[in-house]
């Protein structure tokens, strides 16, 4: 099903699909309540569309068990939405109120920390529930706003200190460990089979400010394409964050346009792989560098056998040690060590040393969850969620005392609805 509200008349919901279900009336009319007990809220435009993206094939799994709804803001990401699940575009502030009034959401979830997420978290009969976009060790990961939501799922141990440290006065029973269920889906393998030993070069994008930049991009990133295509016998893959090759920061698109040059120049089997899912590509890879970002240690779940490589733009090693604990498992690349890249990832492609710490470190990022116990917590999570919710709205009324002056007995009150 997809619906929108109507600017010139606040609240005009009209349809648009059909929801999996079945039909809607062709008649719909505003006010009439919008199937689903779970509400996904994305108020974003399509640069952000990855944050929920990645989200959808788990989204349509819950689905089965408790009935979904998108609710978007923008008619862009709306028109761009590729899912079975139900679709919602409200684009005023009225819209969305009423959208909210008329249906019985139980549960609302967030992939992101966009300041439109206050326009939902307004609903005082739903469970507000914060999953994020990834696991990583990015500023981002962790924001204040997350004191909004009832519940806060993150990966494992590493969030929870991540929220301890990075914030003041945080209730941490908000957060939930679920692990990351996105790393339970097996996309086939995109790759084509290769004798040739593969390099995967996965660095983020600069972030919306400076403090949130991790990217290697624009200061190590065509001297990491020249040093690993010297390696022998590598295939070398490009893949960025989707951001990247349409960054507005000069020096960050041009290194891209150099980089994809390069790789171009070089010919052979290697790949530029701009579109496209990255788990995809990860089956056919020996060796990933990477930026600060939740590939990497997507790569260090699902791959915990092979080397990383983390690149640090602000050569800081102790900083980075600090911040990110996949760094200390790996082998970072600054301006120390870019010299010898092709080195020395020749070397850790026969002699990886790292093999034993990354196992430790994998744990305290995902715990010991085996594979589909992400997904098996995330649902549980979900339906805690909704049965909690359903048991705080049909509790009674709360009930306040007050002593009306000194001395006296004290009075008992309902507090208004």
């Amino acid at each position: 099903m997809g619906l929108f509200g109507n600017r010139k008349k606040a609240g005009d919901v009209r349809r648009l699909l059909d929801t999996p279900a079945g039909p809607m009336p062709a008649g719909y009319e505003p006010g009439t309540a919008v199937p689903g007990a779970v509400a996904v809220y994305f108020a974003d435009d399509p640069r952000k569309f990855y944050q929920l993206r990645q989200w959808l094939p788990v989204l349509e799994r819950l689905d089965r068990e408790h009935p979904v709804t998108i609710i978007t803001r923008n008619r862009k990401t709306y028109e761009e939405l590729a899912t079975p699940l139900r679709t919602v575009l409200a684009p005023a502030f009225p819209d969305l109120v009423q959208l909210y009034e008329a249906s019985d959401f139980k549960v609302a979830v967030y992939v992101n920390n966009s300041v439109h997420n206050f326009h939902s978290l307004m609903q005082r009969h739903v469970l507000h529930v914060h999953v994020n976009h990834g696991e990583s060790d990015k500023v981002c990961m962790v924001s204040n706003q997350v004191k909004a939501y009832d519940r806060v799922f993150v990966a494992g141990e590493a969030a929870r200190r991540r929220h301890r440290v990075a914030l003041m006065e945080f209730d941490e029973s908000r957060l939930v460990p679920v692990g990351r269920p996105q790393l339970d889906l097996r996309p086939a393998p995109s790759l084509p089979p290769s004798t040739q030993r593969t390099v995967l070069y996965a660095p983020t994008w600069e972030g919306e400010n400076a403090s949130n930049n991790y990217t290697s991009v624009d200061v190590f990133g065509p001297a990491i394409v020249a040093k690993v295509l010297a390696v022998p016998d590598v295939r070398l893959v490009y893949k960025p964050h989707p951001r990247v090759a349409v960054s507005p920061i000069p020096d960050v698109a041009a290194a891209h346009r150099e980089i994809v040059r390069r790789i171009g120049r070089a010919g052979g089997e290697h790949v530029v792989a701009e579109q496209g899912d990255i788990l995809a590509v990860f089956p056919g890879c020996d060796l990933m560098i990477t930026d600060v970002s939740s590939v990497g240690l997507d790569f260090l779940y699902l791959r915990q056998h092979q080397p990383i490589f983390i690149a640090d733009r602000y050569d800081d090693r102790e900083k980075l040690h600090t911040d990110a604990a996949v760094s200390r498992c790996a082998d970072v690349i600054d301006s120390a060590t870019i010299g010898r890249l092709t080195e020395t990832v020749r070397m850790r492609l026969e002699h990886d040393e790292y093999r034993a710490a990354r196992a430790a470190v994998r744990e305290l990022y995902f715990g010991d969850l085996a594979p589909g116990e992400s997904t098996t917590r995330f649902l549980a999570a979900i339906d805690d969620a909704v049965r909690t919710r359903d048991a705080n709205l049909s509790a009674p009324e709360p009930m306040v005392h007050s002593a009306s002056a000194a001395g006296s007995a004290p009075t008992t009150m309902e507090v208004p609805a």
